[in-house]
Formats: C-alpha cells, structure tokens, sequence
C-alpha cells in the first residue's frame, strides 16, 4: 500500500469526526437561522468531558460517549435559555454577539481551570496493520462512532415524530405553529442535540490528538466549512462533506506541509460558495 493510499484512508477516518463536528453547526444554523459561535467552545469541552469521565472510571472511552452526550444535551438546554432564545428570530447579528460572548465565558473559565497546556486521554486500541501502514484502532472507533450517531440522528429527523416537528419548523416556522407544533420546543431541542453532537465530536477528537481549551476554534473553523460545503439544514449530508474533506487532507499531506492545508480548505469553501450557493447538497433555485 503506497504512503499517499495509507494518508487518504486515514483522513476518511478523522473526516467522519469533522463532519460529526459540522453536524451540530448545520442543524441549529439550518434549524433556527442561528450562528453558533459557541460550536468551538462546546467541542472543548466535550474533550474535556471525555478526560474527566475516562479519569474517573478508566474504561473503553467510546462507553463513555453515552454520559458525554446526555451532558452535551443539558449543556445546551442551558445554552440555549441563557443566550439563544432570546435572539431567534432577531438580526443575525444578535445572535452572533450572544453565542460569541459565552463563548468567551466559556474559554476563560477553561482556561482559569486546566490553563492551555495539552491534554489527552491516554487510551490505545488495537491497530489493522495493511503492508508497512498501521491504521490505529482509535481512529477506526471514532470513525465508526461518528457514522453511528449520524445514521441515528437522521433515522431522529426522520422516523420519528419530534424529528419530523423539528424538520416542519425548519422549513416553515408559523405553518408549523398553525398546526399544533410548540416552536419554542422545538427549538430548545434542536439546539440541545445541536450542542451534544459538537460535545460528542470534542469527545472523539480528544481520543486521537492532544488537546487544550482553545482547541475547539480549528474546528469550528473545519465545521463552517463543512456547513458551507453540504448546504444549511443538512445534517448527514454534513458527514459525507466531512469525509470529503478529510479526504482532501489525506490527499495533500504526503506533498505539502501542513501549515497549507485550512488556505487550501478556505480556497475550496470560496470555490463552492460561487459553484454550488445552496451547497453541494442543498436545493437548487429555479427559475
């Protein structure tokens, strides 16, 4: 197996975890026209939350996502009665100022707690070895963790009946009103599981590299590009584009130095914004 095949198939596999991270983003930007500024801080801590939780009972920490994500939820129950609600449906600035302040809070409280010096959850599994390339067991779990969770939250938005509230609200919020559907609701969940799923990304990210508080912005930064490339509103389509991007890191390591590769991310976002507007995945206008 050549070097370039081994980079590609890795990056496939942390891809998966960007677009579990993109996720998030998408569905409350999708959902509730709301930038979430928070997103990078909510990664953060759900890295940290992993460390605590793995330091407490030392086990498998792909268990440890289930607490992870009940705590992402009840973190972003807060969130949103804190700072959201009160800005949905205002200028887009609005909510840009709110979220980006507790973000804030949150990286000086972090950084007043577990400073900026690296952490990491000091777990290994079991690696598939192909020729001279290792695959390690870590990246494959997280990969396979990530799609778990996609595929359960697109069977959640559309097989089940808050799913379906949620989608009637993100199309058309008065007609679902109209119809008997609690907005307010429906948006605390949306934004709830939005925050839980940036969590449960921060999670796995924290099983494969080192980690500090101010981690979170890179991916935030990978999670609006990811947005822009599947279209707003499209959660699983936010994986495939997270892969594809993964994909593309994979592609270009071997040859470029690192320090390359978010111009090369940033040039791809201005190609798809003038190429495909609505995102790759997103509904074409007609004429």
């Amino acid at each position: 197996m050549s070097g370039v095949l081994a980079s590609m198939i890795d990056g496939l596999l942390v891809g998966a975890v960007y677009g579990l991270a993109a996720m998030g983003l998408s569905l409350i930007w999708g959902v509730m026209d709301v930038i979430n500024l928070t997103h990078g801080a909510m990664i953060a801590l759900g890295m940290f939350c992993m460390y605590l939780l793995f330091a407490a009972v030392t086990i498998n920490p792909y268990v440890l996502l289930l607490p992870t994500i009940g705590a992402g939820l009840l973190l972003g129950i807060v969130v949103y009665w804190m700072a959201v609600h009160w800005v949905v449906g205002r200028s887009m600035l609005m909510s840009l100022l709110s979220t980006f302040a507790v973000n804030m809070m949150v990286i000086g409280i972090g950084t007043a707690v577990w400073s900026t010096s690296p952490y990491n959850v000091n777990f290994v599994l079991p690696g598939i070895t192909i020729g001279a390339y290792t695959f390690t067991g870590n990246h494959i779990a997280a990969a396979i963790s990530a799609v778990v969770i996609a595929l359960a939250l697109q069977f959640f938005l559309y097989r089940t009946r808050t799913g379906k509230a949620i989608r009637a609200v993100a199309d058309n919020r008065e007609a679902a009103e109209l119809m008997g559907i609690s907005s307010t609701a429906v948006l605390t969940i949306a934004f709830a599981i939005g925050i839980a799923l940036a969590c449960t990304s921060g999670a796995l990210v924290s099983t494969l590299f080192p980690f500090t508080i101010l981690s979170g912005s890179v991916y935030q930064l990978k999670s609006f590009v990811v947005t822009i490339l599947a279209g707003l509103g499209k959660p699983f389509g936010a994986l495939v584009a997270g892969v594809l991007l993964g994909l593309l890191e994979g592609v270009v390591t071997p040859f470029i130095a690192v320090s390359w590769i978010p111009l090369i991310e940033f040039g791809l976002f201005v190609v798809v914004l003038v190429a495909f507007p609505q995102g790759i995945f997103g509904k074409r206008a007609t004429a």
